[in-house]
């Protein structure tokens, strides 16, 4: 499988890190009796599992792009030199035009 770059590491520890964050304020709002207090809650404690929800099917997905992406240039290596080499063409023949 190919390597993540660092890059998508680091949104993805971010995007960990805001959701830990998150739960960390839902449960320290726990004992508040306010009543927006408990309905603002109740809110994030819905929006906080649908985004883990969210992350981990996101995660599936982006792993299993990745893995056929890796599978295409293992079995067919001239393909996606070919692909690079005429992406790379008309990319420089747009920039070059006025």
């Amino acid at each position: 499988m190919a390597a993540r770059s660092s890059h998508n590491d680091a949104m993805a520890a971010e995007l960990r890190e805001i959701i830990r964050h998150a739960g960390a304020l839902v449960d320290a709002t726990a004992d508040e009796a306010d009543e927006r207090v408990q309905k603002v809650r109740e809110l994030l404690e819905k929006r906080l599992d649908a985004a883990k929800s969210k992350y981990a099917d996101l995660d599936d997905l982006l792993d299993r792009k990745i893995e056929a992406a890796d599978r295409l240039v293992h079995d067919k290596p001239y393909h996606a030199v070919g692909g690079s080499f005429l992406l790379g063409l008309l990319l420089g023949w747009f920039m070059s035009r006025k």
